[in-house]
């Protein structure tokens, strides 16, 4: 945890990564995956232990990481921003639901340019990501951004090297709004990058764009924000520049029947809307319909419903967007007939 990512310093206590520390007292609960939502989780886990005590060992290793120790019974649940398919569920004998929504924004390190500044469209930031676009004063960034006086200056790629729903977010999107892309690269929660550097999780991207000049990366908005990144405006599905703000991850989601979609499977990118941001995304939880410690994952459980019944304004400060009331309701019922009674809250 870099000092510099005052984000996560006030939940230090609180949330303890698993790395770093010895095994977790057994009253706590074990969670692993998304760096996504890290920085909510990280609140939740900091109030929480204020009222009960019970703290929250959580290891942000991304997507990837967490739905492979879930599988593996390592850690009471695993979270993932690329939420699994019903089939996926099935034959793991898991279930997943959702808990914010939030949005992956690109972010920038160029001389000069303020956040907001830049104005990308979906295809000219897949043929950056490609290496089609090398340099920022590219005829096809300048079209778009006719005002700004853009340096000629080799653009330094930042990308996630583990598996990651942030990437997952990010490769979805660039998929739908480039041919080449969906072609040659895809959507993944990893993928075979054509160009750049990786870096671990959304606070090593956010770390690598912040110290290197000419870098575009891109994190979850909480990143962004805390660390006075550079954010990028986005076109979106309606043809309007749109700035990264809860009321456009929140617009991007409106349309979205949350009660009626099968294990909760949707993936809100390029969604239609004029204040829509494109690059949203929720995160899930995933747990097991038959525990094998009933009473750990009845505790975890108890987490989210606790965070869910409390914790949207924590969510609101970090610009995550809270599920709407009927959501929680259907996670409440999906629980019931999904979940062993045993493990239930």
């Amino acid at each position: 945890m870099k000092p510099h990512f005052k984000i996560l310093a006030s939940a230090a206590a609180a949330l303890t990564l698993a790395c770093a520390a010895p095994a977790a007292l057994a009253a706590d609960i074990s969670g692993a995956g998304a760096t996504f939502p890290y920085p909510i989780y990280a609140k939740w886990a900091e109030a929480y232990k204020a009222k009960t005590g019970i703290g929250l060992n959580y290891q942000s290793i991304g997507s990837g990481g967490g739905i492979a120790q879930i599988k593996a019974k390592t850690v009471t649940f695993g979270a993932s921003d690329k939420p699994l398919s019903p089939g996926d569920l099935e034959g793991a004998g898991l279930t997943q639901f959702p808990t914010v929504i939030g949005g992956v924004v690109p972010v920038i390190n160029v001389a000069g340019i303020k956040p907001g500044d830049m104005v990308l469209d979906g295809k000219t930031l897949a043929d950056i990501c490609l290496g089609n676009i090398k340099y920022w004063d590219d005829a096809a960034i300048k079209r778009l951004n006719p005002q700004l006086n853009l340096p000629h200056q080799a653009i330094a790629i930042v990308h996630r090297s583990d598996g990651s729903g942030t990437n997952f977010i990010f490769t979805d999107y660039l998929s739908k709004m480039n041919p080449q892309w969906a072609s040659q690269v895809g959507a993944a929660t990893s993928v075979q990058w054509p160009a750049g550097i990786g870096a671990k999780g959304n606070e090593g991207v956010a770390g690598n764009v912040k110290q290197t000049s000419g870098a575009l990366g891109y994190v979850e908005y909480a990143y962004a924000k805390q660390n006075s990144l550079t954010y990028v405006r986005m076109i979106n599905h309606d043809g309007v520049a749109v700035s990264p703000t809860a009321a456009a991850f929140q617009a991007a989601s409106a349309r979205t029947d949350w009660a009626h979609s099968k294990d909760f499977y949707v993936i809100l990118t390029n969604q239609p809307g004029h204040d829509a941001w494109p690059i949203s995304g929720a995160t899930f939880i995933l747990v097991y319909k038959n525990p094998p410690d009933a009473a750990a994952q009845k505790e975890a459980l108890k987490f989210f419903q606790w965070a869910y019944q409390n914790g949207d304004s924590l969510a609101e400060s970090l610009d995550y967007v809270p599920l709407p009331q009927s959501t929680k309701d259907a996670i409440f019922q999906s629980w019931k007939a999904n979940i062993t009674p045993a493990s239930l809250p």
